[in-house]
């Protein structure tokens, strides 16, 4: 299995070793050793909640740089639906799509030209028989890989559609070489303009067995002020525009699944009420449904920490340019299958963060040694131990990664009057 490449990384210089990221991580990947925080790439889903949440900005998003689009004889932009969201007093997608053909890209497919797309098929998708319902979104990879490593029980659920930014990247380039027959393949970047790391990891690992079609993601943030600028200069616009209120939709929480035209869905944003969903869902707690959208971010998409404005602002601004557009202007080529180009065969293989070993024998020994270990604690979950819990440090110890007199409280000899308060 290859090495997991991760586009959430740690400062060391900047960090303090506050437990704040400890808090946060909603899969436990933190630890803070030697005075600053140390992420566990098997654990790490790159969700952004530690850039979120860290008060001295130690941890970051390595994406590309714009300049990396250089490399290439024919440069397409991709930009993400929430990148309108992020200028104020916009009125008109086609500035933004106007600005990024400014700052040097030869042309532009919406990714929420896609999205209608894969509303479209995945309508047609939900209506087939025999699949497990209700049927999980794939468009997040946080959720994907959260879901991998936490719930693999639900693995079966997941949809197996590609993301629009998926679609969006081969249909760009499919588009380009009819129009450019003198282009080769590789003399096309295909550049997502991102408003999350999830997506840079994506680009980076692959999917299963499929390789991505996109060749460089940049952050919102960093093609903001670019742009920005450039749509100031601009005088005559081109009509550029090519989808409708569906796909600018997919920006916020709930409009993917609002666009299945199904009563039957639910929609959680936020990854602590995602991991709810999922537990409810894994426990059968969850009366029957067709369809589950989840996203990591607050708000959906416009929640991403690579965006500049906030994400309620930014979704009344998406609001108010749906304002006049059509429902969509993409609909299915055909009725009766989806193109082999719209789907994916296998997920991802991933350990599960619960499994303690490959043998089960030993894995109970494991857990009973966890129990115990965990009684002996103050259960009190401070993370002055540099685990996020009394659960995770007892794990750590019986995995031989920390000892128990790593917990200040036991080291000091005051487990006894702590545990006689909580009584």
């Amino acid at each position: 299995m290859n090495e997991y490449k991760h586009s959430v990384l740690l400062d060391v210089e900047k960090c303090k070793g506050c437990t704040t990221c400890l808090k946060h991580c909603p899969t436990e990947a933190i630890r803070i050793k030697n005075g600053h925080a140390v992420i566990e790439g098997k654990r790490c889903i790159d969700c952004g909640e530690c850039i979120r949440n860290c008060p001295y900005q130690a941890k970051k998003a390595v994406c590309s740089k714009l300049d990396a689009m250089d490399a290439f004889k024919y440069k397409i932009a991709l930009p993400a639906p929430t990148l309108y969201g992020q200028f104020e007093n916009l009125d008109d997608i086609d500035y933004v799509l106007n600005g990024l053909l400014k700052i040097g890209f030869d042309d532009v497919f919406e990714v929420s030209k896609a999205a209608e797309l894969v509303s479209a098929y995945t309508r047609m998708y939900l209506k087939t028989e025999g699949i497990r319902k209700p049927v999980i979104s794939s468009a997040c990879p946080v959720i994907i890989r959260l879901i991998q490593l936490r719930f693999s029980s639900l693995s079966g659920n997941i949809l197996h559609m590609l993301p629009p930014m998926e679609v969006a990247a081969r249909l760009a380039r499919k588009r380009a070489m009819k129009a450019h027959p003198e282009l080769k393949s590789e003399d096309i970047g295909v550049c997502f303009i991102s408003p999350c790391p999830a997506k840079v990891s994506y680009v980076n690992n692959g999917f299963a067995d499929y390789k991505s079609e996109v060749d460089v993601v940049v952050s919102i943030s960093d093609v903001y002020f670019k742009l920005v600028n450039e749509m100031k200069r601009t005088n005559d616009t081109e009509n550029l525009c090519e989808s409708g209120i569906i796909g600018l939709s997919w920006a916020s929480s709930g409009g993917e699944a609002t666009a299945i035209f199904n009563e039957k869905y639910l929609a959680a944003d936020g990854i602590e009420n995602v991991i709810r969903v999922l537990d409810q869902l894994e426990n059968g707690n969850i009366s029957q449904l067709d369809f589950i959208e989840l996203n990591a971010c607050p708000g959906g998409c416009v929640g991403g920490v690579l965006t500049i404005q906030n994400p309620f602002i930014a979704k009344a601004r998406l609001r108010s340019l749906r304002r006049g557009l059509p429902v969509s202007r993409n609909n299915a080529a055909s009725d009766d299958y989806i193109p082999d180009g719209y789907l994916f065969n296998d997920l991802p293989e991933y350990a599960p963060i619960t499994q303690l070993s490959h043998n089960i024998s030993e894995s109970m020994r494991m857990m009973a040694d966890i129990q115990r270990i965990k009684s002996e604690l103050p259960n009190i979950d401070c993370g002055a131990c540099g685990a996020p819990n009394c659960r995770a440090l007892a794990e750590d110890i019986v995995k031989g990664k920390m000892t128990i007199d790593a917990c200040p409280i036991i080291k000091d000899g005051h487990i006894e009057g702590v545990k006689d308060e909580g009584r």
